[in-house]
């Protein structure tokens, strides 16, 4: 058998509910993430990486930027065949939107038709990791399985977040059950306070995969779940197995953020995993040049740090500055700057996210929050240091003490 043929479908129509506001008018994939990134770019690129190289991404929920991104950004040689194709919903087999996520396969079966690939590989579009999808692929193809979930080790106390896989006892690599945020999980034979969280990573003999989506299509009583219907199916007739994420090998890796992966589905996580970069060891390390992350080249000039004086000193630590950027006579820490961000004299910004084109004014004081783009914030305000004037002035607050606030608003006292 010559080389197989792989088409990588991309799930990226999520809503993102628990993202409000930074989902107000985007969907969840097409969040800012690290600086210079959008969620999407984690999976594309691990995609890519993997030499997987004709990828749909599925969309619909107010899917403008993300169309927008994926069509400046991710542009493939076409001399080779090779594509990163973002496809709206587009009722094709009634007048009805994505129903879930198996729907949404579902409904792009033409673009299955069409490529004939041996196998499909599928990966949501909102969790940060690197992940080489061959090594997936070739467990996958030796396994003789239909389908191969990919599973993560989480503590067993954290069971109740995910969807859990139990294996079999005779066979680690295949699943016995599949069970949703289970109240009851059991503990892996070899790490008993461990369990196997599903990271939404599937690889499909392409066929099994086409015929377990036209049967769920046909049940009423399915959500049209990936993962509440379909591995479910597969599991049920014996043919579904796992792949524990600690097999991967990523080039360039570190023990410290080898087996990395977060799901960012709400505020806290989200401002976590940001924060998890900018260690002088990062949790999550961005300068793997061995597995590179892909992104938009946005012809910025280069950070600038200006005015030194006492009192006013363009300083920045521990902290990421994004092209584009100016710290005028302003104090950063422990904080991620987007790109275009203007941060004026005496001004301080400390355990927070910047977005595009934020501007900060003269006194200004931004503590513990997240800033949506092109907010401007005038002379002495102060965010994140009093909650209950943040919730006043409509901004969102959680339970963490962490203050978000939306796209494109100048703050007014």
């Amino acid at each position: 058998m010559g080389t197989p043929r792989v088409l990588a479908i991309v799930l990226a129509g999520g809503e993102g509910k628990r993202l409000m506001p930074l989902t107000a008018q985007r969907a969840k994939p097409a969040v800012p993430f690290g600086g210079i990134y959008r969620l999407i770019d984690f999976a594309l690129s691990n995609v890519i990486n993997s030499r997987y190289l004709q990828v749909i991404v599925l969309t619909q929920y107010k899917s403008h930027s993300l169309d927008r991104h994926v069509s400046k950004t991710w542009r493939m040689s076409p001399l080779l065949g090779n594509y990163v194709a973002a496809v709206p919903a587009q009722q094709r087999v009634g007048k009805h939107w994505y129903l879930g996520s198996a729907d949404a396969i579902y409904q792009g079966l033409n673009i299955i038709n069409d490529e004939r690939p041996d196998y499909v590989v599928v990966v949501g579009a909102d969790h940060v990791y690197r992940m080489d999808f061959s090594q997936m692929m070739q467990a996958h193809i030796d396994s003789g399985a239909e389908l191969t979930v990919a599973g993560i080790r989480q503590p067993i106390g954290m069971a109740d977040q995910f969807g859990v896989i139990e294996t079999a006892a005779d066979d680690p690599t295949k699943i016995a059950a599949f069970r949703e945020k289970p109240s009851d999980p059991v503990g892996l034979a070899d790490s008993p306070n461990e369990v196997l969280a599903s990271m939404g990573n599937y690889i499909f003999d392409a066929d099994a995969l086409v015929d377990a989506v036209t049967a769920d299509a046909d049940d009423p009583a399915s959500r049209h779940d990936m993962g509440g219907d379909i591995v479910p199916a597969f599991v049920a007739r014996g043919t579904a197995g796992v792949y524990d994420f600690i097999r991967n090998d990523v080039p360039g890796s570190t023990p410290r953020d080898k087996d990395y992966w977060r799901d960012v589905g709400t505020i806290d996580a989200f401002f976590d995993a940001n924060q998890d970069l900018i260690a002088i060891e990062p949790v999550f390390n961005l300068y793997n040049d061995a597995w590179p992350l892909h992104t938009g080249y946005i012809g910025l000039p280069p950070a600038k740090f200006v005015h030194a004086g006492p009192g006013r000193l363009g300083h920045a630590a521990d902290s990421i500055v994004s092209p584009g950027t100016v710290v005028s006579g302003a104090t950063v820490s422990g904080s991620i700057l987007s790109s275009g961000i203007r941060l004026h004299s005496w001004a301080q910004v400390t355990d927070s996210v910047l977005f595009d084109g934020v501007q900060v004014q003269r006194y200004a004081q931004i503590h513990r929050a997240i800033i949506d783009k092109f907010v401007v914030v005038p002379e002495r305000c102060r965010i994140g240091l009093d909650h209950d004037h943040d919730r006043a002035r409509g901004f969102t607050v959680t339970e963490s003490g962490l203050t978000v606030v939306p796209k494109g608003i100048t703050i007014t006292e």
